[in-house]
């Protein structure tokens, strides 16, 4: 029991880092060379959980046809929902990005809570840090699609941060020792935000007059390899 009670309070405090950024970003409108390069450090973020963590984590416990298959389906799948999305005239790709990240992490690091409890704290350091960034981004892509209100959208944030502790406790009872299943869905995870991040993310942070945002996208991964380093 006291091992599913640190896996939810882990991945509610890792999660919570999401409805901070959010309400960050609804204090003020930033330049939009600071909004850029925010946009860009979240979204170098994404990509070093899908280098360093999904996608080498995930392979580990595949066979290698599975691996590949898996990330062309997670592409496949989340390239149908943004043009559902786009259809419907909203936003949200940010936030769908952030969410692939959030919850196959969380499931993972409900999981290490068995296997290694020291390298769960910092998985959950981690996850803390690169929701900040990422949470900031996709909460300024939902308000500026006029679909939702600023204290809804809030309210959204903080209602997301609770799944991650559901997530963190199924993994905890049944991935860890599950481990083909908890690698099939972080490598299909990897496969959506690969897509999120190039197609949505990556030009919405795109300033060819500033260099602030490719900077910006270094320190994002720089932040995923600290953590994983730490990790290690």
């Amino acid at each position: 029991m006291e091992a599913v009670a640190l896996a939810a309070l882990l991945a509610l405090v890792a999660g919570l880092s999401m409805p901070l950024g959010a309400w960050l970003a609804s204090r003020r409108d930033e330049p939009a060379p600071i909004n850029h390069a925010i946009t860009a450090f979240g979204g170098g973020a994404l990509i070093s959980a899908v280098a360093l963590v999904l996608v080498p984590e995930g392979a580990a416990n595949l066979p290698a046809w599975a691996s590949f298959l898996l990330l062309i389906a997670g592409g496949l799948t989340f390239y149908a929902v943004d043009r559902l999305v786009a259809k419907s005239g909203g936003a949200g790709a940010q936030l769908l990005a952030m969410l692939l990240d959030y919850l196959p992490e969380a499931a993972a690091l409900g999981a290490m809570i068995v296997i290694d409890r020291a390298t769960a704290w910092v998985l959950a350091a981690m996850i803390f840090l690169q929701n900040l960034p990422e949470g900031y981004s996709a909460f300024r892509d939902v308000l500026r699609s006029g679909t939702i209100p600023k204290n809804r959208a809030l309210a959204l944030f903080f209602a997301l941060a609770l799944i991650g502790p559901i997530c963190a406790v199924v993994g905890l009872l049944f991935l860890a020792d599950q481990r083909g299943i908890l690698g099939g869905i972080m490598i299909f995870a990897a496969g959506g935000i690969l897509y999120l991040v190039f197609q949505d993310v990556a030009p919405a942070a795109n300033d060819t007059t500033d260099a602030r945002p490719a900077l910006g996208a270094v320190a994002g991964f720089a932040l995923g390899l600290a953590g994983y380093l730490a990790a290690g």
